[in-house]
């Protein structure tokens, strides 16, 4: 089971110490809001950021931590000059992220997107802390050893992507062999009933045009080509110890089912809620108990019809890459996350189209060998080496 702690854990009545790396994203902006609600039960040691100088300063002088990073330095000095005379400490750079990620707080959300957001939830989870992630990458690319380091170090890992944290909140860990398989929900995303040829036309803002969800452009896309699902079933195996073929997905456009366990005696345990993300953010926030959130009530007779169907698999086939990849094993999961970042960048900056996102992952599999993932500097290399071949592959579909 992904926690390596207890579900018996208990909350003291102190302050529960909080950090929050990429605290200006889609995620972490629900965090800084659902901590705002409840000023009392939170202190705040440290916020990261990217890029996005001015919201992190809004953030800070609203939370007062201890610390705030900006990873791009060329932000430092408009941070420092906003928050002068605050008492906050300010630094900037990826290994001040990383350092954050090291500070004294026993709960940290590691909400930074991509594979760069993997040694500061690494170093989070080396200290043992309590380890909110949204960063599905991270068990992507290094999904072995990340799990093992959780072990050794006494980490706790709580999903937060919503058909995760529903599969925890309805996984029985000490039935395991009663459970016959893992349902993950899809919405389907922007281009469900679309040709190819329809999507071989769309561009950034269709495809970051969810039906139900707001998120950043990144995971938009992902969703777009499906290739966020093939994402969650490779961070399923990892977290639920589930073999690639127990794990199935179901396309659900409503987006009421979060995700579904289903046992050998044929009850499937779902849960259910309004596509909300601060409901899985709050059940990491408050884990072991329950907090309340500002999320609507879902209301079964106003969502009426729920309906399902089978993700097809000619027009999305970012699916098939992502199981062919986790069934390979080694560094394969890693070239794929890494090849679909570039392409994914690629589309959003319109030098390839959509349809060739999928190309350039498929060819950088392709070309690059499957290398073993014995130690983190394996996945740092084959990350690196996966960025240059799809550039590449990423050049030769523009041209």
């Amino acid at each position: 089971m992904v926690v390596a702690g207890a579900r018996t854990s208990e909350r003291t009545g102190s302050p529960r110490r909080v950090t929050i790396l990429g605290s200006t994203g889609s995620v972490g902006r629900n965090t800084v809001d659902l901590i705002s609600r409840d000023p009392g039960a939170y202190t705040v040691e440290a916020l990261t950021a990217g890029r996005n100088v001015a919201h992190l300063v809004e953030q800070a002088r609203a939370l007062r931590p201890a610390l705030v990073v900006i990873a791009d330095p060329a932000g430092y000095q408009a941070l420092r000059d906003a928050l002068a005379g605050s008492g906050i400490e300010v630094a900037a750079g990826p290994e001040a992220v990383v350092e954050a990620a090291q500070r004294p707080a026993d709960w940290v959300m590691a909400a930074i997107v991509g594979a760069a957001g993997l040694e500061s939830t690494l170093a989070a989870a080396r200290r043992g802390a309590i380890v909110a992630f949204a960063n599905k990458e991270c068990l992507v690319c290094a999904g072995p050893l990340m799990m093992d380091l959780v072990r050794d170090c006494g980490a706790t890992l709580l999903p937060v992507d919503s058909e995760h944290n529903a599969i925890f909140q309805v996984f029985d860990p000490d039935r395991r062999d009663s459970i016959r398989r893992l349902l993950l929900t899809a919405s389907g995303g922007p281009f469900r009933q679309s040709s190819r040829s329809q999507m071989a036309e769309a561009g950034p803002e269709q495809a970051c045009a969810h039906p139900t969800w707001r998120m950043g452009a990144k995971i938009s896309v992902d969703s777009a080509t499906m290739m966020n699902k093939g994402l969650e079933i490779i961070e399923a195996h990892f977290l639920f110890a589930m073999p690639e073929e127990r794990i199935d997905v179901v396309v659900h456009p409503q987006s009421v089912i979060h995700s579904m366990v289903e046992y050998v005696d044929g009850s499937v345990l779902a849960q259910l809620g309004t596509p909300d993300m601060r409901t899985p953010i709050a059940f990491a926030l408050g884990w072991p108990e329950r907090i309340p959130t500002p999320a609507a009530p879902l209301d079964l007779i106003s969502a009426g019809t729920l309906t399902f169907e089978a993700p097809d698999p000619q027009r999305f086939p970012a699916l098939r890459l992502a199981r062919h990849a986790l069934q390979s094993g080694g560094g394969a999961p890693t070239i794929l996350n890494a090849a679909n970042e570039v392409a994914v960048q690629g589309f959003l900056e319109r030098r390839i189209g959509f349809l060739d996102i999928e190309r350039v992952v498929e060819q950088t599999l392709e070309r690059l060998p499957h290398s073993r993932l014995d130690h983190l500097d394996d996945v740092r290399h084959i990350d690196a080496e996966a960025r240059r071949e799809a550039s590449e592959n990423l050049a030769r579909c523009s041209e």
